[in-house]
């Protein structure tokens, strides 16, 4: 599987960003896909899961009601759409791919298979 995480850059507080992560390799619906963040001097940490059905998703608290998970099996993609942003939630960006035979599989804290490059988010203030 490859992954090609997107759509990062520089925003001012309370704007919005999408990001993207295009996959390839394998059914892109049979597994699920994770949004995790990494700021400077922090440990990575998970920001949105979201099943491989697209039914279920779980979202960090920090960015509860202000991110949202979704995913275009058609297109073998999954989006991160982040509004109304603020300078914590500066960071690299990565998409990550957990397999499952479940559709419905919402993986967290667990570890993950495939990891992509990451994407720069800044929000200046």
């Amino acid at each position: 599987v490859q992954l090609q995480a997107s759509g990062g850059g520089l925003v001012q507080t309370g704007g919005s960003l999408r990001l993207s992560c295009a996959a390839s390799g394998r059914t892109f619906s049979s597994y699920a896909m994770g949004w995790f963040r990494q700021a400077p001097g922090k440990e990575r940490g998970i920001v949105a899961v979201i099943s491989g059905s697209g039914t279920n998703t779980y979202y960090s608290d920090s960015v509860k009601g202000r991110f949202t998970i979704s995913r275009d099996n058609a297109k073998s993609t999954v989006y991160l759409q982040m509004n109304s942003l603020k300078p914590e939630d500066t960071a690299v960006y990565y998409c990550a791919v957990k397999f499952s035979s479940s559709s419905r599989y919402l993986p967290v804290g667990t570890s993950y298979d495939y990891w992509g490059r990451g994407t720069q988010v800044t929000v200046s203030s």
